[in-house]
């Protein structure tokens, strides 16, 4: 391709060489932006023919030439060109090779610069919506775990060392809490997102008297960007984007790291559900839990693109810079990537088969009962600092004649306290430590139903 041939080539003598085309094009990656440019460029030219700078035919023209494109590229119709660089240049080409000279008027007050941005900022903001309603499936599935298992008591861990009894759907609603956390940083993220950059041109703004409230009205932006520099440069909103995901991927991988743990023999708390894993190809009696390994694994990917472009951006100069075309790779594949977990994970969740059993066997462990005996001592009176102490030399005791905690005679309780009581003592159980707690946001059946009756009617309102 000579120079002439590129609607920016006039200032150069020399074409470009075949391997820097290869090298610079974005084509092979940002093709999957062709809805959100083309819908960017059809607003783009209503403002252009509101501003009378080109007429209602030549603007309908091209609006009918973009639409016939964009059905094109989703039927898979459309052959794209590394020869064209980018999906707004390929895009140009086959305008202009369908309606002919007029289609050059629609680059008219605007760059690539700003058509980038907006493109990215139509993207994200579609795909923040939908990994938002995918956050909203895993929850729900966490949900009706929760209310399934309402009665099923575990040990709760703290340093992955048996602690207190909790209830199972108490444990099941922490990742339902976490993962409304995530909900709320992308509605938030979607907020900065959420401003319309078209008409910054290049860098400095434009020329022309384009109405930029007028696009983005059309485009369903509230507001627009109020500075042509930052908004060519602009890449925050992509890292916010991309930090939100490392999040979501973080406490799914929490998740799965409790699931890897849980349907281990030594465990065996859940077996995962026969299509979510996958055998040996050595030992035949092998069960792997593939599934919640691999999403344990794909945090890292995810990861990954925050860091890769955290540092691309870092140090860049105002304003745009080609270093910014970094930033798609990884923002695409870590919305794939996020997409993936969340849909598998909420797949997969009905399927897990709760051994009950084994966890109230691992619940019954006496010594979980500990923080209960020292709180009844402060009831009566003891400092907590001293009631821990009593309790601690009590545990030890146990420890060293191999006791339950909730087995001692009469006699050998007062050795260690007048006030501790052997009648309450014995009555102690996981059941009724859990029933003690029943404040908001404790593990008390009564705490956790009526947390789900709120996620219920918030669901309802949603």
């Amino acid at each position: 391709m000579s120079p002439s041939e590129k609607p920016w080539g006039g200032r150069f003598t020399e074409a470009t060489k075949p391997t820097v085309e290869t090298f610079t094009a974005s084509i092979p990656f940002d093709w999957r932006l062709y809805r959100h440019d083309i819908a960017g460029s059809i607003a783009h030219c209503k403002a252009l023919a509101e501003a009378k700078l080109i007429t209602a035919a030549e603007r309908d023209q091209i609006v009918k030439g973009l639409k016939a494109i964009e059905a094109d590229i989703a039927a898979g119709m459309f052959v794209f060109s590394i020869a064209h660089e980018d999906i707004h240049m390929n895009v140009e080409r086959a305008l202009t090779e369908r309606i002919g000279a007029v289609a050059g008027k629609l680059h008219t007050g605007r760059s690539r610069n700003d058509q980038v941005a907006l493109d990215m900022r139509l993207y994200v903001r579609e795909e923040l919506d939908a990994i938002g309603d995918l956050l909203r499936g895993v929850q729900k599935a966490l949900a009706e775990a929760a209310a399934r298992h309402i009665d099923v008591i575990l040990p709760g861990y703290t340093h992955l060392q048996r602690a207190q009894p909790v209830l199972l759907a108490h444990h099941l609603l922490a990742y339902y809490e976490m993962l409304q956390r995530d909900v709320e940083r992308l509605r938030d993220a979607r907020n900065r997102v959420n401003r319309m950059p078209l008409g910054s041109g290049a860098l400095a703004g434009t020329n022309y008297p384009i109405n930029r409230e007028l696009i983005a009205e059309y485009l369903d932006f509230p507001i627009v960007t109020k500075n042509s520099l930052d908004s060519v440069s602009d890449r925050d909103f992509v890292i916010e984007a991309l930090s939100a995901f490392a999040l979501i991927m973080m406490h799914l991988s929490r998740f799965a790291e409790e699931l890897v743990l849980w349907s281990t023999t030594e465990f065996g708390f859940i077996e995962l559900p026969d299509g979510f894993c996958t055998g040996s190809s050595m030992m035949p009696q092998k069960k792997n839990p593939d599934v919640p390994e691999l999403i344990r694994g794909k945090t890292g990917r995810v990861y990954g693109s925050l860091v890769a472009l955290l540092t691309t951006v870092k140090a860049l100069p105002l304003a745009y810079n080609k270093d910014l075309q970094e930033d798609k790779e990884p923002l695409f594949d870590a919305v794939d990537t996020v997409k993936a977990c969340l849909s598998i994970t909420a797949e997969m969740i009905p399927g897990i088969r709760v051994k009950a059993d084994a966890m109230a066997a691992a619940a019954s462990d006496s010594f979980l009962l500990a923080t209960e005996i020292a709180d009844d001592l402060v009831l009566k009176g003891l400092p907590f600092r001293e009631a821990h102490e009593v309790v601690g030399k009590l545990v030890r005791h146990c420890l060293e004649s191999k006791k339950p905690l909730t087995g001692l005679s009469p006699n050998e309780y007062r050795r260690f306290s007048p006030l501790l009581d052997p009648e309450a003592v014995a009555k102690l159980s996981a059941k009724s430590a859990i029933a003690r707690k029943s404040q908001i946001g404790g593990t008390a059946r009564e705490a956790v139903q009526q947390r789900l009756k709120e996620i219920e009617k918030g669901s309802k309102r949603t």
